[in-house]
């Protein structure tokens, strides 16, 4: 294949700019959640994150407990078992990392402790094809730190979460819908979970800061990870050699990230 020049990249540039409002669709309610009272109404608003929240009653929140997240039964996808495993295991890894950062993590179910239920609602895969065509872009990109995709190639995820008082009242309520932007910094890939993979970071972060009011005091991580079991938090040697092989090839490999199931498989 031979690459695009550099000519060529503007006229990309234009063409994402003129569309990438389609990239996140509107956050349909699934049914999942207890409630979707305190929500707005998203189809109408057109927006691709809604949220609600009860302050007071999440400030009064110490600890919580976060179940592996599941995939809402008739969720359409092509993807296999296994990517769709990497996908939930990503999402309970940067959720649970997210969430550690404003809450005390419960290892198991128990009085006091509030629940975080979350559910995938939507999967898109990301085009092979365009992965590559983008990677290609890439090599001759003036601005390397943000990339450029294929319009209508790349992948995307819906996730409904929810935060639980112990009695089981909703605390708080994310609706999260998003494609991989054609301008932005997720790279493409040859896994068809590419992008899902990716995209749970800005996840977990929308569902923390959802879930958390802006006074709540920090918590300091201990030396025994309480998100441990869905994978480790960090691991310098991944990050290097992700950063070398996507600066290499432009592309993102979930098996060299650390985001596969073969790495640091969670209990589920």
């Amino acid at each position: 294949m031979t690459p695009p020049n550099a000519s060529s990249i503007p006229l990309l540039a234009v063409m994402a700019l003129a569309t990438s409002a389609c990239q996140s669709a509107p956050a349909a309610k699934s049914g999942y959640l207890s409630s979707y009272a305190g929500l707005p109404d998203a189809e109408r608003a057109r927006k691709s994150v809604v949220s609600y929240r009860d302050d007071a009653a999440s400030d009064a929140l110490g600890m919580v407990f976060i179940p592996p997240a599941t995939i809402a039964p008739g969720v359409e996808s092509e993807l296999s078992d296994e990517e769709k495993a990497m996908i939930l295991r990503e999402v309970d890894r940067q959720i649970c990392f997210e969430v550690s950062e404003r809450f005390a993590i419960a290892p198991a179910p128990g009085p006091g402790a509030g629940t975080i239920r979350t559910t995938i609602v939507r999967l898109q895969t990301n085009s092979r094809v365009g992965s590559v065509a983008a990677a290609a872009v890439d090599f001759v990109n003036p601005v390397p730190i943000i990339g450029f995709r294929v319009p209508a190639t790349t992948g995307g995820i819906g996730v409904e979460s929810e935060l639980l008082a112990p009695d089981g009242r909703q605390v708080a309520a994310v609706v999260w819908s998003k494609n991989a932007g054609w301008i932005g910094r997720t790279k493409p890939s040859l896994s068809r979970a590419g992008d899902a993979l990716q995209l749970a970071e800005p996840l977990g972060d929308t569902v923390a800061r959802g879930f958390a009011t802006k006074t709540r005091a920090p918590v300091k991580i201990s030396d025994a990870d309480p998100c441990a079991r869905f994978g480790s938090r960090r691991n310098i040697g991944r990050t290097l050699a992700n950063g070398v092989v996507g600066g290499a090839t432009g592309l993102y490999m979930p098996q060299v990230a650390g985001t596969s199931v073969s790495q640091d498989k969670p209990d589920r």
